[in-house]
């Protein structure tokens, strides 16, 4: 554990918690099937973000920062049909306005068929995927920078040391939950050279996470783009490639089409689902893809869904370490 999120716990172990506000609240029925699970999953970065967490009653809860300032967000079904929503802090009301687009309301899974027996399967399985469309760029950016080139363990590691360092307490139940609500733009790029450091971000991804805040207003303006112009737009940003743009457009713009290349597994997955080979690169993957031109990132959540993946035949990637011993 992090030494300043062992501070903070210990500072809150000795106070015991209040009575809690309440919150803003909303009701929507969502159209058709709806997973939390599967819908909201993407926005979560490791089993430990601060960001995000389940709670025992299986609500999720996210805490945000809107352009409204920052705010928790609660979402439950209790009964499978109706949405519960409770938002606190100053983006609550931004937050409830957007819940809909959040979950998949805005997403239109009938435009999608099915070319290959194992994604019919998939998509038979899990009606209830759609989607997300959260409406914040860096919020997705900037843990999509630290997942480049690096384990999933190290770049989430990375996004909790950063947060509990520099964020600040979620509102409403955040304190309890411990959650945390990531800085602001310019809290992104006042964040020193050696604090990176710390948290294992080398200078390339560090560099490239301080200048898409600098440009966040600019990258946020993406979520109103047409999908390759809002692709071209984040990819101005020197560091930011197309498996970064991919990554953020999936969540931020809940774009169908965004497929992510340039990953170290996935075209080795859809390749083996849908045709046994063991092997396969990104340009293979993208023909095989092909005939979902317009859903290719949906294709390739429900291929992932399979669980068909080829056989192991190399060690794990090795994590890294640019902290000195």
């Amino acid at each position: 554990m992090h030494p300043e999120q062992t501070r903070l716990l210990r500072a809150a172990a000795g106070r015991v918690p209040g009575p809690r506000t309440p919150g803003r609240t909303r009701r929507w029925t969502p159209r058709g099937p709806l997973d939390l699970g599967l819908t909201l999953g993407p926005l979560r970065r490791g089993p430990g973000d601060p960001a995000f967490r389940v709670g025992a009653d299986r609500a999720v809860y996210r805490a945000s920062r809107t352009p409204e300032g920052p705010g928790t967000l609660r979402v439950a079904r209790p009964s499978g049909g109706e949405i519960e929503a409770e938002a606190w802090g100053p983006g609550a009301e931004w937050l409830l306005d957007r819940l809909p687009a959040l979950l998949g309301d805005a997403d239109d899974p009938g435009a999608f068929t099915a070319r290959h027996r194992v994604v019919h399967e998939a998509q038979r399985r899990n009606p209830g995927l759609r989607l997300t469309r959260t409406g914040l760029v860096l919020e997705s950016l900037i843990p999509a920078i630290l997942e480049q080139k690096v384990t999933a363990d190290e770049a989430y590691r990375s996004w909790r040391v950063l947060l509990w360092r520099f964020g600040e307490p979620a509102p409403g139940p955040g304190e309890e939950l411990r959650m945390r609500v990531m800085p602001d733009a310019r809290g992104w790029a006042m964040i020193p050279s050696w604090e990176w450091h710390r948290a294992n971000v080398d200078g390339k991804r560090s560099a490239a996470a301080v200048r898409a805040a600098r440009a966040a207003a600019r990258m946020e303006q993406a979520t109103a783009l047409a999908p390759a112009d809002a692709l071209a737009r984040l990819q101005a940003v020197p560091g930011i490639g197309p498996w970064t743009a991919a990554e953020t457009l999936q969540r931020s713009n809940g774009d169908p089409d965004a497929i992510t290349v340039g990953d170290l597994h996935l075209p080795h997955t859809v390749g083996y689902a849908l045709t046994g080979a063991h092997r396969s690169d990104d340009a293979a993957m993208l023909e095989l893809l092909e005939p979902y031109a317009g859903q290719r990132h949906r294709a390739a959540r429900l291929i992932l869904l399979t669980g068909r993946r080829p056989p192991r035949r190399a060690p794990r990637m090795a994590p890294g370490n640019i902290v000195p011993l």
